[in-house]
């Protein structure tokens, strides 16, 4: 399995309206994504006030591909929220079974 963390940092101001996005249209448009295994949405605390994550499990690298395409290593934007974030990354890992 793949793990998948996505970070985002909002341009000062509009952290309200990525926080809307985000609840509004990605996290349910994750969570309905064929090969998801875990969704975890991340919000802003105090020490990081305009950074939003998302953790994901991926049942395969067929799956990641299907939902994010060949270019899966690199960050998808929405267009909703393109003018919205700053900064973004990711990062993939293998899931370590315990």
């Amino acid at each position: 399995m793949i793990v998948r963390i996505f970070r985002v940092v909002t341009y000062e101001g509009q952290t309200a309206a990525f926080g809307q996005f985000f609840h509004e249209t990605a996290i349910p448009l994750m969570k309905k994504q064929p090969g998801l295994v875990t969704l975890i949405p991340g919000a802003p605390r105090p020490e990081t006030p305009n950074e939003f994550c998302m953790v994901m499990v991926w049942k395969d690298l067929d799956s990641l591909k299907a939902f994010a395409g060949e270019e899966w290593r690199s960050a998808h934007i929405h267009p909703d929220e393109a003018e919205l974030v700053k900064e973004r990354s990711l990062h993939h890992y293998e899931l370590v079974e315990i």
